[in-house]
């Protein structure tokens, strides 16, 4: 899965990053490469949580969860 995320310099030389496809998953580093690294792991936490919230809806009669890679 590719996603686009946005990188921006602040005015003290650290780096805020964030995914517009994900609202509210930001997140920031001491430099372009930490940035980078923790949007990566912010990333993978929200769609995990995002995932089991899924899961926990769609516990109804007749309705199959199925894993499928992207």
């Amino acid at each position: 899965m590719k996603l686009e995320i946005v990188l921006e310099e602040e005015e003290d030389g650290t780096y805020s990053v964030h995914c517009p496809a994900l609202k509210g998953c930001h997140s920031q580093g001491s430099t372009k490469e930490e940035a980078l690294q923790n949007i990566h792991e912010a990333i993978d936490l929200y769609l995990e949580v995002a995932n089991d919230k899924a899961r926990k809806l769609i516990n109804q009669p007749k309705t199959t969860v199925v894993d499928i890679a992207v």
